[in-house]
């Protein structure tokens, strides 16, 4: 999870290199240092919320491969089953 935090953070941060770049400012003048916390705090904000996502999209992958593999359980043992019966 850290690692997809800083990750964006640095991210965020880079994005305002590159905005600063674009305009053609100085990157480090007084006046323009808040950006790059203000930047990497909404890289970080989304990093956090796309662990959550993939936490849950994974969550919901697992319980959905476990009911596919009862479905397919109960289905062989009847199978099974009619297959006894028949003979």
């Amino acid at each position: 999870m850290v690692s997809r935090v800083v990750f964006w953070t640095g991210f965020g941060m880079v994005v305002r290199f590159w905005q600063l770049g674009i305009e053609m400012r100085p990157f480090f003048h007084r006046k323009l240092l808040w950006g790059y916390p203000v930047f990497g705090a909404v890289g970080a904000s989304f990093g956090y919320w796309l662990q959550g996502v993939d936490e849950r999209q994974t969550k919901m992958l697992e319980e959905r491969k476990a009911a596919i593999l009862e479905k397919r359980a109960r289905r062989a043992a009847q199978r099974a089953a009619a297959s006894e019966a028949a003979a």
